[in-house]
């Protein structure tokens, strides 16, 4: 074997990744995913907090 056949190859380099250009929706949309995100967060920490939420807990249906 010559050369660096037997070893590694060395990889490939990627493409540059071209800049991307957003128009008024895809900042629109991309702000409302932020907000959701954010208020879910939010309801996720406010249950942490809480205790139980139904309060009724496992119901039972009579029979025995």
């Amino acid at each position: 074997m010559s050369g660096r056949q037997g070893g590694k190859a060395k990889p490939l380099k990627a493409p540059k990744k071209k800049a991307q250009e957003f128009g008024d929706e895809d900042l629109a949309f991309k702000a409302k995913q932020k907000a959701d995100a954010q208020a879910k967060k939010e309801m996720a920490e406010k249950a942490k907090k809480g205790g139980p939420m139904g309060g009724s807990g496992i119901k039972k249906s009579g029979k025995k």
